[in-house]
């Protein structure tokens, strides 16, 4: 088939109503049933990269880009959101004080996500905090940033195309909306705890189909010394993990964001097959390496340090800033730009204000979500006599609906190529599984699960029919703090 037709084919698709594809696309199913698995499809893209950051909402971020469906606005031009407090007093959305966020507030867990959206009404979010944070300011929910704090963010969203209907996966937290970046499902995780990570999807993960396709892929994470051998570097990380979740169970913890930093690298959410991807990790220093030289993979996440410059609270923002404009201009400015496709996006909502509800989303198997710490299993009679606080904790951050028939909140999200469609806002509904549903559509790899077999891949922001609109890099503004001057 030639690139011609197959973008026709995409075209198509894309007007099809999205029940009809929930209804009849299938986990397994190939986008050309015709041709083999592997088979190249859009030859025009050889390299896609995602940059997931941490744990910011839409409206928290680019809700006042004056582009794609932002903030409401009151009489006054600002934001005219607004959430009541526990004793009724309304608490309208405002500009953040500061660009270094709080500890531990607001709050993402599967309990917080479930209160903040409320049924729909998303009227939980300045509650949830309270509960999250008794002592702490539970306005910061509802608190924003805009393009003067995150100049870099908004010039990108304003040149590339914005897709302002991304969704979280989920309504839940890091791992478990990460998880299915990596294989269309959660495999009914609903926390950040480590000790529920040992367990591995029925049809395993992406990484999984392009290494038996011999597709190049890495993941890009902070890393120690280069020099080490990365089966080295695993029994290191190994020990680290065992160290740190040992040394987490004989006490309760206050904030989810302590089981976050136990998190190296994407990838090793499904750490079960960990021995497999370590021949895939690569150091930040070797992706810019990659990058300068055009020798980027065909498929790359790169993370960022989740300790420092992910942009979790309580860090600065404007370090992660820093950080994704640096990943992103080496990019574009890199011998692999002519034929890249980069997506820049986050996990999820970190606990802040989104105005949009999320949708009801395709269930991607029938595992439901479940804890081994916090519902019946032999791990919790276990626990429960020897750290009870532990397991109290463990039980608060997964009460609510065990499923995962929704979308999360709404995260920023941008596709950065250089041929993007100029003064393009998506008009579809995309999650992360969209970026599966992208690896899938390029390669002919059948689909994981159900959700990414009904996703919509951002082709859309593309126009491969033309001259690449963006060839020549656009100068895009400074970030608000320079790399590596913090």
């Amino acid at each position: 088939m030639s690139s011609a037709s197959t973008w026709e084919r995409i075209e198509r698709q894309k007007l099809r109503p999205r029940e009809w594809r929930a209804r009849h696309y299938r986990a397994g199913d190939r986008p050309d049933p015709s041709r083999p698995a592997g088979t190249d499809r859009l030859p025009q893209i050889k390299h896609i990269i995602v940059l997931m950051m941490e744990n910011h909402s839409f409206d928290n971020y680019l809700g006042t880009l004056g582009r794609g469906e932002g903030f409401p606005l009151g009489d006054d031009g600002t934001p005219d959101a607004e959430n009541p407090d526990s004793a009724g007093t309304m608490i309208r959305a405002h500009h953040a004080r500061s660009t270094t966020q709080a500890q531990g507030n607001p709050c993402q867990s599967w309990s917080a996500n479930h209160a903040q959206w409320a049924d729909g009404k998303l009227d939980g979010f300045v509650t949830a905090s309270e509960q999250a944070a008794p002592d702490g300011d539970a306005s910061v929910a509802m608190s924003y940033w805009t393009g003067q704090d995150l100049p870099f963010y908004h010039g990108l969203a304003r040149t590339f195309p914005l897709a302002d209907h991304w969704f979280s996966s989920c309504l839940g937290p890091t791992f478990p909306n990460r998880r299915f970046l990596l294989a269309g499902t959660a495999n009914g995780l609903m926390d950040d705890l480590p000790v529920n990570l040992l367990d591995r999807p029925r049809a395993g993960t992406i990484m999984d189909l392009l290494t038996r396709h011999r597709i190049s892929w890495v993941n890009y994470r902070p890393a120690g010394r280069e020099d080490q051998s990365e089966f080295r570097r695993f029994l290191r990380y190994r020990r680290r993990r065992t160290r740190h979740h040992l040394g987490h169970l004989g006490r309760p913890l206050s904030k989810t964001s302590e089981f976050q930093r136990d998190l190296q690298f994407t990838a090793a959410l499904y750490p079960l097959g960990i021995v497999g991807y370590m021949t895939h990790v690569r150091g930040l220093e070797q992706f810019f390496a990659d990058a300068d030289s055009g020798s980027l993979p065909s498929f790359a996440i790169v993370d960022p340090d989740f300790r420092g410059f992910s942009e979790e609270n309580p860090q600065d923002i404007r370090k992660g800033e820093s950080f994704a404009a640096e990943v992103i201009n080496r990019v574009m400015h890199g011998p692999a730009w002519a034929d890249t496709l980069l997506i820049w996006t986050y996990d999820e909502h970190g606990g802040y204000y989104d105005h949009v509800a999320p949708l009801p989303a395709v269930p991607p198997d029938e595992v439901p979500g479940r804890s081994r710490v916090a519902h019946p299993s032999l791990l919790r009679s276990l626990l429960k006599v020897a750290f009870p606080g532990y397991v109290r904790h463990a039980e608060q951050l997964v009460a609510g609906p065990n499923g995962y028939d929704s979308y999360g909140f709404r995260v920023p999200a941008v596709i950065v190529s250089p041929y993007a469609r100029p003064d393009c806002v998506l008009p579809d509904i995309f999650d992360h599984t969209s970026v599966l549903k992208l690896v899938e559509e390029k390669w002919n790899l059948p689909a994981l699960t159900r959700r990414d077999a009904a996703a919509t891949s951002p082709l859309g922001a593309l126009d491969l029919t033309a001259p690449p609109a963006f060839l020549t890099p656009p100068d895009l503004p400074a970030p608000a703090l320079a790399w590596g001057t913090w």
